[in-house]
């Protein structure tokens, strides 16, 4: 029975090291995410796998959410991919309230620490409205309401604690965010996004839709 399994080791121990070490590169240094769902359209879509640095902010403990030295802190606009306790399960959001920072909203319009969020290139569709929504350095196109207000397209105003942040998704009325779950803390993002790698069309027979390939966020 050893002998066996000594025959065993030798012949696959390369595969092994191989499968550790892709697991502590994909938990600590890079990995890919699959988006099901639309709460980030129209920036990021069903079906696109985004790739998501996780040394952006932390190099962290492999297999773990500890924090080894922290490089920097997710910076306003920043798309953050995280382990959100409160909703059991990965998300990603868009950063649009720092610690500290103030903010409301009233009618999907925007308001941080006083200033007014603004709104320009406005798109009416026949299922959607489009704009672009900038805040001092921060621009994004979003997607406000089909027909009617969401109730959730207001709150506040409401302070962000230290140590969290307060995420949206870009597609404001179809998004479960901190208007849901609550601000984010610190120790559950995972790292961010800037490049969408692949993306399938789930409506077309999975194929790969060809203008989103490497396509930055």
């Amino acid at each position: 029975m050893k002998n066996g399994l000594r025959k065993v080791w030798r012949e696959y121990r390369g595969l092994a090291a191989f499968l550790v070490l892709m697991a502590i590169f994909r938990s600590a240094l890079a990995d890919w995410n699959v988006v099901p769902t639309g709460s980030m359209k129209p920036t990021i879509v069903e079906g696109d796998r985004i790739l998501v640095n996780k040394l952006a902010y932390d190099l962290k403990l492999p297999l773990t959410h500890i924090s080894l030295h922290r490089f920097g802190d997710p910076m306003r606009g920043d798309i953050v991919v995280f382990d959100s306790r409160a909703a059991d399960t990965r998300l990603v959001k868009r950063v649009i309230g720092l610690p500290g920072d103030t903010v409301q909203m009233r009618d999907n319009r925007l308001t941080i620490n006083g200033i007014a969020a603004r709104y320009s290139g406005i798109e009416y569709e026949p299922d959607a409205t489009f704009a672009t929504e900038s805040y001092l350095n921060m621009s994004h196109r979003i997607e406000l309401a089909r027909a009617g207000a969401s109730r959730f397209s207001t709150f506040g105003p409401v302070t962000v604690p230290p140590d969290h942040y307060l995420v949206l998704g870009d597609n404001r009325d179809n998004s479960a965010d901190s208007r849901y779950y609550g601000f984010i803390p610190r120790d559950e993002i995972v790292g961010n996004a800037k490049t969408v790698v692949l993306s399938l069309d789930y409506d077309d027979y999975y194929i790969p839709r060809a203008q989103r390939f490497l396509r930055p966020l």
